[in-house]
Formats: structure tokens, sequence, C-alpha cells
């Protein structure tokens, strides 16, 4: 259900209704990891689900991640705010018929009764950037309109501007000591580009071709026709969600994991692109075990030595060799020796267990294990001659691989053999002899 709200765009206006309300009700104090108790986590949440909904954006983001990622929030109030934010998952506040409609018939440029033979004015999904209506075809098939809310690229545009805001959405993908001007670009680029939706139409195509002939994997046909930069028409798809997955038997859980894991990581090894959104809202599951995947709005292109080292540690993940992985884990990081290099090397070989202990059972312990491990890099940031050095260009958004990719994982709860599945299309790309 979809309550309907306009977008604060100015920048004062947005930055008073994160600061205005206090910590109790904006981003900076759902990111502060202060325990609470249970009847007043409650309170907060409700309240900051209500404020990053109608906000939109970066903000309504932050609150997105923080309703799945495992170790977002601290455990005495996990239950709390995954409740009160799942909302921002499926079903944001929506805007208005007649504006969106407005948006439709300027960006494809005909009525909208020309365009469509039917059209719902109801959105059946919402989201921080934009809501989804169905509608059909002349042709009758039945199609999925994503139309950005209106005033989205404004209030996006004065999120950016936040120092604030653009912090808290750093400190949720990486430590916030990176927020450099470099890092700080890095976030804005990916995040504008979802203001693209002929980027975006252009990318799901590409991963479409990535994945094609992959019986388990399904990515919704792009229609041209209907697309443009503020409007994206694909075939409708339907299926359960994360939620309704994880009630289903072993067996088809195990699919569903491997689907995911092929998904990801041949995206990246092989594609050469990673889907930096993997939040639960973007799936969609089926009884024999295939999944729909959604939403290619935030890709980053890996290339160079990051695809090379990138591969690399697959590699050595999947023979097993410790020292190989060691040498690219530190040429993809940049590392310089010292402690914040043991930890970093430490932390993301834990990151690569699943394949180095491959059958493997990804749990929520694990997840907010590798949460926990970041906070500890994090201690090494400002301590002298501790080797700190920068993240790498590109690799702030890499961060959501453990965190939302697996936290999604978790929610299967099932043991699947990771290598096995990244060996056979890595082999099958030539990669693995």
């Amino acid at each position: 259900m979809t309550t309907e709200k306009k977008v604060p765009e100015g920048r004062l206006n947005r930055l008073v209704r994160l600061a205005g309300l206090g910590a109790r009700a904006g981003a900076a104090h759902l990111l502060s990891r202060r325990v609470e108790a249970a009847d007043a986590a409650a309170t907060t949440a409700a309240q900051v689900a209500e404020v990053l909904g109608t906000m939109r954006g970066l903000a309504a983001k932050v609150g997105q991640m923080a309703s799945y990622v495992d170790g977002f929030v601290p455990e005495p109030q996990r239950e709390a705010y995954e409740s009160a934010l799942r909302s921002l998952r499926a079903a944001a506040p929506a805007s208005s018929p007649a504006a969106v409609r407005a948006i439709v018939e300027e960006d494809l440029g005909a009525p909208l009764g020309a365009l469509f033979a039917a059209w719902d004015d109801a959105p059946f999904a919402s989201a921080s950037i934009g809501q989804v209506h169905r509608a059909a075809l002349a042709d009758g098939r039945e199609v999925a309109v994503k139309v950005q809310h209106p005033g989205i690229d404004r209030a996006l545009a004065s999120d950016l501007e936040n120092a604030g805001v653009i912090q808290a959405v750093v400190g949720a993908v990486a430590p916030r000591e990176l927020d450099s001007k470099r890092v700080l670009e890095e976030v804005r680029a990916r995040f504008l580009e979802e203001l693209d939706y002929a980027l975006e139409a252009e990318r799901q195509r590409y991963f479409a071709g990535v994945h094609r002939g992959d019986p388990a994997i399904h990515i919704p046909e792009v229609i041209a026709s209907r697309s443009a930069r503020r409007v994206l028409t694909t075939e409708l798809a339907r299926g359960a969600t994360l939620e309704e997955a994880a009630t289903r038997d072993e067996r088809t859980r195990r699919a569903y994991a491997e689907a995911l894991w092929r998904f990801v990581f041949k995206g990246n090894l092989v594609g050469g692109m990673f889907n930096a959104d993997p939040h639960p809202g973007n799936y969609l599951f089926h009884p024999d075990g295939r999944v729909t995947f959604l939403d290619f709005g935030c890709v980053e292109p890996l290339d160079g030595a990051r695809l090379e080292h990138g591969r690399g540690m697959h590699l050595a993940a999947l023979r097993k060799d410790e020292a190989a992985f060691a040498r690219h884990a530190a040429r993809i990081l940049g590392t310089r020796g010292g402690r914040f290099e043991e930890l970093s090397l430490a932390y993301t070989r834990r990151c690569f267990e699943p394949l180095f202990s491959a059958p493997f059972h990804v749990t929520r312990a694990y997840v907010r294990g590798l949460v926990e491990g970041v906070m500890a890099i994090k201690e090494q940031i400002l301590v002298k001659d501790s080797g700190f050095v920068q993240l790498p260009p590109g690799m702030v958004f890499l961060n959501r691989l453990q965190f939302g990719f697996y936290s999604v994982l978790a929610r299967l709860d099932v043991e699947a053999d990771y290598a096995a599945v990244e060996g056979a299309f890595l082999r099958e790309a030539g990669l693995l002899g």
C-alpha cells in the first residue's frame, strides 16, 4: 500500500527534515548504532521510516539498507528497525497520479492513452527514486512502467550538496574517514546515474546478454519504444518476495542461492559489471528455483587492474591458494604493509570464506561478523604508522557485496556449493582451466 507524498526538494528543507526532528528521526541517528530500550526503539524506528520515506533520495536508501543488512543496526533494536523500515523496500510514499502522468507524456512525447492500452494510476511499488505502475501495450502485453518521482532530480541534487547526508551514505558503505573528495565524487556519480533511466535500460540489456541461456536467471525485457530518461518500461514480472522465498524447502532455497551467486559474480568476473544495489526488493523468486532480477540503476563498471586482480582473488580462492589470494588482495586494495594491511587482508579473506570453505552456509551471524570486521579496521585509520591507505577508485560500492548481498543469502538460510557454481561459469567463459 502506498501513501501519496510530495518530495521535499530544497537543500534547506531536506536538511531541516533530517536535523530538525533531532537525533531520533534522521539518517544520522540511524547510523549512530546507539542502543535503545525496545519500546523506545519501536517509536524511533517508526519516525525514521516516515521521515526517510517522505524524503526519498539518499535518505531513503539509508533506510532501505538498514531494513535488511545484518549488523547495520545494533542487535537489541534490530527487530524494531527492520519491521518499521521494511516498508521502504516495497511501498515508499507515492507521487500523485497527475504528476506521474505528466512525466510519462512529456518524456515519451504522446498522450498516455496513445502510449498504453491500459494504465493503473495506483503504483504497485514505490522506492527512493521512482515508482512502478502496471500497464498494457496495444498488443496485449502486460508491462511495468517505472517513473521517477516528480522533483526527485532536484531532491537528490540537494542531498549531494549536503555534507551531512552524503557522509551518512558514505558511512553506510565504507568507513566515514574515507570521505575524501574522490570518494564523495564516486558516490555522487553512482547515485546521479540512477536518474538516467536510458542508461539503466542499456545496462539491463547488457546483463540480460551476460546471462542469456541461464534457465535460473530471468531479466525482464526492456520495451525501448516506451522508455526514456525518466520512464523505463519492461515486461511485467511476478514472483515471491525474499521473505516468502525463505519459507520454501531446502532444495528450492539452495537453487535460489546458487542463482543469486551466479548472477552477481558472473556479472562481475565475466561481464565486468557489478550491480551495486542488492536489496531484497530487486529479486522475485519462482517455485521452480528461478529468480527474476530487477533494477539496474546503480551499476559499477569493473575493468583494468580491478577486474584482473578481482578475477585473481576468485581463482585463488577456488584453488585454495592462500598466498596468491593475499597477493591479489593487496594489489586490488593498494595496501603498503603495517597493521592496516594485516587487518584489511584478513577481513577480505573472511569475505571469501564461502569459496574457500565451500559448501558454505551464509548465516546472519557471519554477516554481522563482517560488519564488525569493518569496525575493527576503522579503528586503525587514525593510528599513527598503521599503514592506512585510502580505498582505490571504484571500491566504495563493492562493500555492498558483503553487507547487502550476503545479508540476502543469509535470509535463505541454506548451505550451497558456491565454489562449484563459480567454477562452472568461469570454465565456460574460458577463465578457469
